[in-house]
């Protein structure tokens, strides 16, 4: 059944005494349309639309486009991998905002990056297979799959934000709205038109269909006449902006850990630092301990700003949100790709700099690639300082570093830890799932325990 009107069914199946049957032979002479129009956007019974559900796929669309994609909480999909793919000759996309003279800039830069990834994936590949021979009983294909995997591993820190790639996520029509009024609220001139794509698809027949000789309808006709852009969203973080660069004392300076673990007690001022964190470029822990030491006015000046234009159709900003558990991790943005797949967090994220520096795989030293690594990395740095924030941010490598704050329970960090950092995972995420459960460690020893995550240093570079 098309979505809206699977939605309807189980609706009335709810608020009816008849059967299933029943309920969808009425839906077959009944107008769906008018009742979401009615019942969903009129009324607000929101959760009738978590009854339909859309396959939507994202094709030729940039990693930076695919990751905010990726940003629903109830959400779930699927994107192209960068670790059994060569992306060497994929290409790349070019941010409409840029004009044709940065443009012709960037270009130049991103086919820099893929030609220096190409010369490291080679050199590492051909580094592993000396360093590791095969076993008899490993079959040759076998034997090079795994190799390449590891060497795509160390060549992906020089794919960029605007290497192309494809996305396949099944969402309820709920989830949907949500995903297309963010996007179009988006600092992106890319996802704005994502947004205003999806919308349009919603109201036309399907692309790809099962059954070629049955009935043809629009998914969501109804949602696609009103998924407007989130203004709300867009209006608190550009408040919060302005107010923490008007009112925040000077930064604290010193050297943040790579993963820092709190444990907030204080709910508002936990709130007003997960609110201001997106903004700045501050650690969590120094915008909790700052908003713990000023007084509630002060706090409640910010939770105002946050709040100030929310409408009633607006669910409260997703810093408000959180977890008994908020790490703070500075990380290279390739893990933080993998990472954000997580659905069972919040997660917040600064801008994408690029001011915190890059990371270099030992392996790349190895394999003698280091000159080739960091000349194509300062090379792509220095270009993005000359070009505008919003296409600049397309040119940033996955190994360029940034901070992230994940907040979750004690299930969602053992979870992480134990997956994240098993043998078969790639070492960048492995050494972050190990440390955040060193952290927990530290933090609640009784629970730490649990954690049976794997040391980074207990290496299989021949399993998958």
């Amino acid at each position: 059944m098309p979505p809206e009107k699977s939605a309807y069914a189980l609706a009335r199946y709810s608020r009816s005494p008849d059967s299933i049957r029943d309920s969808i032979e009425w839906v077959r002479t009944h107008d769906s349309q008018k009742f979401l129009e009615s019942f969903y956007f009129q009324y607000g019974h929101a959760s009738i639309a978590d009854l339909g559900h859309t396959v939507m796929c994202f094709e030729g669309i940039s990693e930076l486009a695919a990751t905010e994609i990726e940003e629903e909480p109830l959400w779930d999909g699927q994107a192209k991998s960068s670790r059994y793919q060569d992306f060497s000759r994929s290409g790349f996309v070019t941010p409409p905002e840029l004009s044709p003279e940065d443009a012709a800039v960037y270009q130049a830069a991103g086919e820099a990056l893929l030609a220096a990834y190409a010369q490291v994936n080679e050199r590492a590949f051909a580094c592993l297979c000396g360093r590791l021979p095969r076993p008899a009983e490993m079959k040759p294909d076998a034997y090079r799959r795994n190799l390449a995997a590891r060497a795509f591993d160390v060549a992906r820190y020089l794919l960029f934000w605007g290497v192309p790639t494809n996305v396949g996520q099944v969402s309820s029509i709920r989830t949907l709205e949500k995903q297309i009024r963010r996007l179009k609220a988006s600092e992106f001139q890319e996802l704005r038109e994502l947004g205003d794509e999806i919308a349009q698809s919603c109201a036309a027949n399907p692309d790809c269909r099962w059954d070629l000789n049955g009935p043809v309808e629009a998914l969501a006709p109804t949602l696609a006449r009103h998924a407007d852009l989130d203004e709300y969203t867009s209006r608190s973080r550009a408040g919060l902006k302005l107010w923490a660069e008007q009112n925040l004392p000077a930064p604290a300076g010193g050297t943040a850990p790579r993963v820092d673990l709190v444990k907030p007690a204080d709910v508002p001022a936990d709130i007003v630092a997960t609110l201001l964190y997106p903004v700045t470029d501050r650690p969590f822990r120094e915008l909790y301990e700052l908003a713990r030491s000023r007084s509630a006015a002060w706090r409640a000046e910010v939770i105002d700003v946050a709040t100030a234009s929310r409408t009633r159709r607006d669910e409260i900003a997703g810093g408000f949100r959180g977890g008994l558990y908020a790490y703070d991790m500075v990380i290279d943005v390739g893990a933080y790709r993998d990472l954000h797949r997580h659905r069972r967090c919040q997660k917040f994220r600064q801008d994408y700099a690029g001011a915190l520096g890059y990371d270099t795989p030992q392996l790349i030293a190895d394999a003698g690639a280091e000159d080739i690594y960091q000349a194509a990395m300062e090379s792509a740095f220095a270009t993005r300082r000359r070009l505008p924030a919003a296409g600049a941010q397309y040119l940033l490598p996955f190994g360029a570093r940034s901070r992230f704050l994940f907040k979750m329970d004690f299930a969602e960090a053992e979870y992480i830890s134990r997956l994240r950092s098993g043998v078969k995972g790639h070492f960048s995420y492995r050494e972050i799932a190990w440390e955040m459960k060193c952290r927990m460690d530290e933090e609640e020893p009784e629970l730490g325990r649990l954690i049976e995550a794997t040391p980074p240093w207990v290496e299989d570079p021949l399993r998958r």
